[in-house]
């Protein structure tokens, strides 16, 4: 295990051993302090025009008002009232677009050119790259395999036995769970229910159709709904209870719904001949399957969920650009990529991502620059949300591709040199 070195006899050159070092002369420096705080924020339940211009008049000694709240941020300032609290401003991201991406999806069935927003040099150019290939290969195949969004709350009791007995009545009452979510929202559907006992705790997993919404706030209401009315009517009460367990994975990379889902749950895949590895990626098939087989072994030597070179970059970089939560990357970043040699010497690449949070109304997707966005891609608003989950597995394909291809020719750090410092 790493430690920390604070012995610092031989660190007389380094600035943070030396900034440390002076610091922990006086350890008053770490206590707790109680004074009021100099700077305090205008709290305020709404987005009003009073409310903002008291924050800048806290902030405006701290940083430049006319770059955060430009012209075009003031004139559509209500638009972020519903998804903010404490609004100053907002951040422009550079959003570049890769593509056309050839998919052919049960739901995805287009070119599509996808806006990324990152401000990674070289990122956009690798997914064009990849985007390009799958194209000219005659496009991805894509199918959404699943779909559910999770909550899980827990239930403590005395023991074992009070734990059997609960979920004894627990499985009598699934009809009525289902009644009473659906009386929380019009879009979702509660789509099953499983229980997990460990000792005297009960984890129910309650898992949702959400529509066209990534779902997360639509879960936990409906949830909640049910979870008073089993606080309430249970003939076994619970010592304790939590309207969430962490079985989830909500925002956590985990092994549970990497072999189920949350979400969803969609792979890709595309064969690819020699000639055209060559031609994009400068390189073979075999040394790409090589390549994936090593860095295969490499990542359960780190521990790591799923096997992946780096779906966290087309993820985050789409779900920003498109109004989704790009907290979920967390979860969505797991998933399984395989690259093989077919008998007839082709690449076959797949991708496998369970958790893909993704949604075309709701959160994010209206706000202007976002919705903007989706509308390049032509998946905005209702009836597109399975579209653009088969879209975004399609896009973590094109990634792989471009980047185990950069490795097996050794181009990697070069591209990077060559974008990212001019």
């Amino acid at each position: 295990m790493p430690k920390l070195n604070l012995n610092l006899n031989n660190a007389k050159n380094d600035s943070v051993f030396s900034d440390a070092q002076m610091k922990l002369k006086s350890w008053s420096v770490l206590e707790p302090k109680f004074t009021k705080p100099k700077k305090r924020i205008c709290m305020s339940a709404g987005l009003t025009d009073k409310h903002l211009r008291r924050r800048w008049q806290v902030l405006d000694s701290l940083t430049e008002q006319d770059i955060l709240l430009d012209s075009f941020t003031q004139t559509h300032c209500h638009q972020y009232a519903n998804n903010i609290e404490h609004f100053i401003g907002t951040v422009n991201v550079p959003v570049g677009v890769a593509g056309p991406l050839r998919i052919n999806g049960l739901f995805a069935n287009d070119d599509y050119l996808i806006p990324l927003a990152t401000t990674e040099a070289a990122l956009v150019a690798s997914y064009n790259r990849g985007a390009n290939l799958i194209t000219a290969a005659g496009g991805a195949s894509a199918m959404l395999l699943n779909e559910a969004v999770s909550r899980t709350p827990v239930f403590a009791f005395a023991s074992l036995v009070e734990s059997a007995q609960f979920v004894s009545w627990v499985v009598t009452q699934y009809e009525v769970f289902r009644q009473l979510a659906a009386e929380t929202t019009r879009h979702g559907k509660l789509k099953d229910i499983n229980v997990n006992i460990e000792g005297n705790h009960v984890y129910l997993v309650f898992e949702f159709l959400t529509g066209d919404a990534s779902g997360q706030n639509m879960v936990t209401i409906a949830t909640e709904h049910v979870f008073s009315y089993i606080l309430e009517m249970s003939p076994i009460k619970p010592e304790e209870a939590f309207l969430d367990g962490n079985l989830s994975g909500d925002k956590k990379a985990n092994s549970y719904t990497l072999r189920s889902v949350r979400g969803k749950k969609v792979s890709a895949d595309v064969v690819i001949s020699a000639e055209l590895v060559a031609k994009y990626l400068h390189t073979t098939p075999e040394k790409m399957a090589s390549f994936a087989k090593m860095t295969t072994a490499g990542g359960l030597l780190s521990g790591s969920i799923g096997v992946n070179a780096h779906y966290a970059n087309a993820l985050t970089a789409l779900y920003i650009a498109c109004g989704q939560d790009a907290a979920c990357v967390a979860e969505s970043a797991v998933g399984i990529t395989r690259m093989e040699v077919t008998q007839q010497g082709e690449l076959y690449a797949s991708v496998t991502l369970p958790n893909i949070m993704v949604g075309t109304v709701g959160g994010g997707t209206g706000l202007p620059t976002q919705k903007a966005c989706l509308d390049i891609l032509g998946l905005a608003g209702n009836g597109k949300a399975k579209a653009l989950a088969e879209v975004t597995a399609a896009l973590c394909l094109a990634g792989e591709l471009s980047i185990v291809g950069a490795f097996c020719a050794g181009h990697f750090s070069r591209a990077h040199q060559k974008l990212a410092r001019k």
